[in-house]
């Protein structure tokens, strides 16, 4: 069975890129542009690996991230973002509050997403 990667950005175009980059893999991939509906998608079914957008209108990264955790706790989560440093003290807080997630910055390249998938879902 394949392991299921989540792909949750607002932008197509990011969703798009994250699919090309996978496409050569035995990954099942599953992109949705909203936090809320991914948090929807996490209730009803199991994800390997999930990469999140922080910046995202009406329910960002951090209360999906927030909102996932409640239902998830050990999926691993991959941040990506341009954003960090605007939302250090949300980020900070979730560190705090021992929410697990790993933090990368945008620009991603495909070669970044294959060796993470990878190397998360041996």
């Amino acid at each position: 069975m394949s392991k299921k990667i989540l792909i949750i950005d607002d932008d197509e175009i990011i969703r798009r890129a994250f699919m090309l980059a996978l496409e050569d893999t035995d990954y099942q991939v599953k992109t949705i542009d909203s936090g809320k509906k991914s948090v929807e998608l996490v209730k009803h079914g199991k994800f390997d690996l999930i990469f999140l957008d922080l910046r995202m209108p009406y329910f960002d990264g951090i209360e999906t991230i927030s909102a996932i955790r409640k239902l998830d706790k050990t999926t691993p989560i991959y941040i990506i973002t341009a954003f960090a440093d605007e939302y250090n003290k949300e980020l900070q807080t979730l560190v705090n509050n021992n929410i697990q997630f790993e933090l990368i910055n945008k620009p991603v390249v495909n070669e970044q997403i294959i060796m993470i998938a990878k190397s998360v879902l041996r």
